[in-house]
């Protein structure tokens, strides 16, 4: 199911009955796994745009489209430096910061629920988690 997909469905179940969805809204916002890997980078501070590239392994046109969203809907602001080579730092607003209990929950059912998963299908004992870019290209993500 494609972004645009899963935003028309979640519109759809948040109006099927001529009712207001918190859940539906919120999760058109951030379902997608690249805002909520953004979200969580930028929960510990400002980020440039190389450090969020390098950290979630996102491609450049994907951050830029997933930052102008992001913007758009005022959870993020963008700061640029006057600076050569120029510096753009990325922040997360009061209602950015607001959906950072939603990454955590998240983060907790990973680590709680899933991540044995993860380890149970290596061939290793001792090998490491998945990393969030394997994750990110797994059936599930992508479902």
């Amino acid at each position: 199911m494609t972004r645009e997909t899963t935003k028309a469905a979640l519109s759809h179940q948040s109006s099927q009955y001529g009712q207001y969805c918190g859940v539906a809204r919120a999760a058109a916002l951030i379902v997608d796994v690249w805002t909520i890997l953004l979200i969580r980078d930028l929960e510990n501070g400002p980020r440039r745009f190389s450090e969020l590239e390098a950290s979630t392994g996102i491609s450049p046109r994907v951050l830029t489209d997933r930052l102008r969203e992001l913007l758009a809907r005022g959870m993020v602001t963008r700061r640029m430096f006057n600076e050569i080579p120029p510096r753009v730092e990325y922040t997360l607003t009061e209602k950015g910061l607001a959906a950072c209990p939603v990454v955590d929950a998240l983060r907790a059912y990973g680590d709680a629920w899933l991540m044995s998963d993860a380890c149970s299908r290596s061939d290793q004992a001792d090998a490491p988690a998945p990393s969030c870019e394997s994750i990110v290209d797994s059936p599930l993500a992508n479902a």
